[in-house]
């Protein structure tokens, strides 16, 4: 036994000196046995252990923000008198989006990339290769933005914590790009989970949103981290942080009219909450502002719709808690809407403007400054948008309305069509309110507005962004592989080139010394003029008649197409498709010659990264 044991420890000794061999002298205790591990394990073992460790790290952060921001909002709407909330509501609001923009400027070097398309941006153009930065950073500016009142969700802040936590501990341990991705959205996950205790929603979001393209063995990592998540969040939370609903109505398919119809409608204000959002973030981006006085503007009218309506005060998920348990006046309460009659009709104007609002909060919130998520905002305003139809619907004679369900199925049908991610929303309210009997009205609600938000756009507004930014409109998984490819990998930067004033014999002799087949013909300050192929030389090159006086410009032809430094790989091959050639040459925006691209070296390029991906 003890023999046994000696040759343990000395086979881990022997393993200790051979990753120092590779730099890793000052790995800790923990890293080396995990690196011991990674290679002892087969890997879908060594990943289901990741799963466990991404997850319950992912989950833990997850729980710290929540009751962090938990607690800073507790204490301004409910330990403070009502005279004095409405001085908090014109302050902090302002304050967070300030904090948070002069923390950005000051600690993180202007750094600010936030929401799920952080994520998205990271997986499609880095390589799923995220800052470590990030395991910590979208904590601090999110407890601070709606910790202090922003109208925004904790939910993207999390996601890409756990993104980060992901894909940090994949390029510690040197895992392959697919790993790097898996794990990623394996702590997206996670952070999802622990958000909202709804460990199959976090999977459905990582699946619908972030992954595409993966075998089924890899599906077991992320229902660990999921699990380990929401584990974590039960746990730790207090009840009263936790996204839970006990009370609703049991289902009974005579409502179905009211749910087909309230698709309808939570797919139409997704569609009026998706483009104010980005008219509002193309006005703020045009403001002639530095980014401090852009949070400023934004914190002023933020804190002005928070005092006129405090329900748009922080995620809002106490408003829609209230809604299903009855206490209606409790949400107008603390406005002042409280010095009118409160009847049906106050109740109705009143959350008719929030819903209205609801979309303003938000974008001022993220787009001048603040750090947020849509998560918690579309589920508000589905909320609301269900309660609103509930009580028009029995304001105009209709009886047995199932109010509660109703608030439940206008949050999936908000939800699905602001993200675009019906799955998600289906799995998070069932899991959140144990309502799977309300399967089928989820499903009608969420599948109706996400397809009425289709139509209006084929993409969702992150995808958007992020093609405006790449100027690519997909993210199906081979595209997703391509934009991990660098266009600089690429170029030719040994092309030969030749003057345009160069006469024929010069050419020949380059012709006769070089190696390839493709020559940029350039002036004297090194711009593109054209180009010339072998098959454009070989007629001269043979004739004995060909006059020795020519010059290199009168031969040379124009290219079918110019590649640019800017253009990503999946643009380029497009040139080539549309082209027909397999050479083109590669210029900046004043027409410099950089060198020349082979289409055959990007597919080659491209087929070795998914094998890579499928192994």
């Amino acid at each position: 036994m003890k023999i046994h044991n000696k040759k343990k420890y000395l086979s881990f000794l022997k393993f200790k000196r051979d990753f120092q061999e590779y730099g890793l002298e000052k790995a800790r205790s923990y890293e080396l046995i995990l690196h011991w591990l990674n290679n002892r394990l087969s890997r879908n073992q060594f990943l289901v252990l990741s799963g466990i460790l991404v997850g319950c790290t992912a989950g833990l952060a997850g729980v710290v923000l929540k009751t962090l921001v938990h607690t800073i909002h507790n204490f301004i709407t409910h330990k403070v008198h009502f005279e004095y909330q409405i001085l908090f509501y014109i302050v902090f609001p302002f304050l967070g989006i300030v904090l948070t923009t002069s923390i950005v400027l000051t600690i993180f070097k202007g750094q600010d990339r936030k929401g799920i398309g952080a994520i998205l941006y990271e997986i499609a153009q880095n390589s799923s290769i995220v800052a470590s930065v990030k395991m910590y950073s979208q904590i601090i500016q999110s407890a601070v933005t709606v910790g202090l009142g922003g109208s925004a969700g904790l939910e993207s802040p999390i996601a890409v914590t756990g993104a980060a936590i992901g894909s940090n501990y994949a390029q510690t341990y040197r895992l392959s790009y697919k790993e790097r991705t898996l794990l990623l959205a394996a702590g997206a996950t996670a952070g999802i989970a622990s958000a909202f205790n709804a460990p199959i929603a976090g999977i459905m979001f990582a699946f619908e949103i972030l992954l595409t393209g993966v075998v089924f063995t890899d599906f077991i990592p992320l229902v660990v981290a999921a699990v380990c998540g929401s584990l974590l969040s039960r746990i730790l939370l207090q009840e009263d942080v936790l996204f839970r609903f006990y009370t609703r109505d049991p289902f009974n398919y005579k409502n179905v009219p009211y749910y087909l119809i309230l698709g309808i409608v939570t797919g139409l204000y997704a569609r009026y909450f998706v483009v104010i959002s980005q008219k509002v973030e193309h006005f703020i981006k045009e403001l002639k502002l530095s980014r401090m006085r852009k949070a400023m503007f934004g914190g002023l009218v933020l804190s002005l719709l928070c005092v006129l309506f405090p329900p748009l005060f922080g995620e809002g998920y106490e408003t829609v808690k209230a809604f299903t348990n009855g206490s209606t006046h409790a949400i107008i309460r603390n406005s002042f809407f409280r010095y009118f009659e409160i009847g049906d009709w106050t109740i109705i104007i009143f959350l008719v403007l929030v819903c209205l609002l609801k979309a303003f909060a938000t974008s001022f919130t993220i787009f001048s400054g603040g750090n947020g998520g849509n998560f918690a905002p579309s589920l508000f305003a589905g909320g609301t948008v269900g309660y609103l139809f509930a009580l028009v619907c029995q304001h105009i004679g209709f009886t047995d309305v199932p109010v509660t369900n109703l608030v439940l199925v206008g949050m999936a049908g908000a939800m699905s069509g602001v993200l675009y991610a019906p799955l998600t929303a289906i799995f998070l309210i069932a899991e959140s309110s144990f309502g799977y009997d309300l399967f089928i009205p989820l499903m009608i609600a969420s599948i109706i507005s996400y397809l009425i938000a289709k139509w209006f756009s084929p993409i969702s507004p992150e995808l958007k962004s992020l093609a405006e930014q790449g100027k690519i409109l997909t993210k199906q998984h081979d595209t997703n592989l391509l934009f991990a490819l660098k266009t600089e990998d690429f170029i030719d930067k040994y092309s030969e080139t030749i003057n345009e004033h160069a006469s024929i014999t010069e050419l020949f002799e380059q012709v006769k010394n070089g190696n390839k087949n493709i020559f940029a013909v350039t002036d004297e300050a090194g711009k593109l003029k054209g180009i010339l192929t072998l098959d454009d030389i070989r007629p001269y090159l043979f004739n004995k008649e060909t006059d020795s006086s020519m010059t290199v410009s009168q031969i040379m032809k124009a290219p079918p197409a110019i590649i640019y430094r800017e253009n990503k790989p999946l643009e380029i091959l497009q040139i080539f498709d549309d082209s027909g050639v397999w050479n083109l040459p590669v210029t900046s925006e004043n027409n410099d010659f950089i060198g020349f691209i082979s289409k055959s070296s990007i597919l080659m390029s491209y087929r070795q990264l998914l094998k890579e991906y499928s192994d």
